[in-house]
């Protein structure tokens, strides 16, 4: 398979996990700890990006594991945060204005899901998780030599 169909694909299976924790912290920080929606989706959105960055650091771009840790979480929150502010936006819109977003708000968690997609494989694949610079070589040579 193609290289970056495989990516791609792998990054759908992390971002649908991502989905799922997403939903499972809004349900719970809704309906156990009585947040409202929109404070709640910021706060399922945020464990949400920290997992699927894991999870994409070591499955999706593995081979292109070379950037130093801090660095590399700075840019993805950086990027994600656009693609977040996609996501939220397309949530609200929905919690707004589409009748059954207001009962089921997996259904704007899932549109403003799918809003971001795009944006965020691009980023991450071409600049995130893009193989190391000049820059960040010294800690390629750190990595192999241990």
């Amino acid at each position: 398979m193609n290289g970056i169909v495989s990516q791609f694909l792998r990054f759908c299976v992390v971002g649908s996990i991502g989905f799922v924790v997403d939903v499972l912290v809004l349900y719970v920080a809704v309906h156990v700890y009585g947040t409202n929606p929109y404070v709640g989706r910021i706060i399922s959105y945020l464990v949400a990006a920290t997992a699927t960055w894991q999870l994409n650091r070591k499955y999706t771009f593995a081979s292109n594991f070379c950037r130093r840790p801090h660095r590399e979480w700075a840019h993805y929150v950086v990027v994600n945060a656009i693609g977040g502010g996609i996501n939220y936006l397309v949530y609200v819109l929905c919690v707004l204005y589409v009748g059954i977003a207001k009962d089921y708000l997996v259904i704007g968690v899932a549109a403003g899901s799918v809003a971001g997609l795009a944006f965020n494989f691009t980023t991450s694949r071409f600049w995130i998780f893009k193989p190391s610079t000049l820059e960040d070589s010294g800690f390629q040579r750190e990595r192999n030599q241990n």
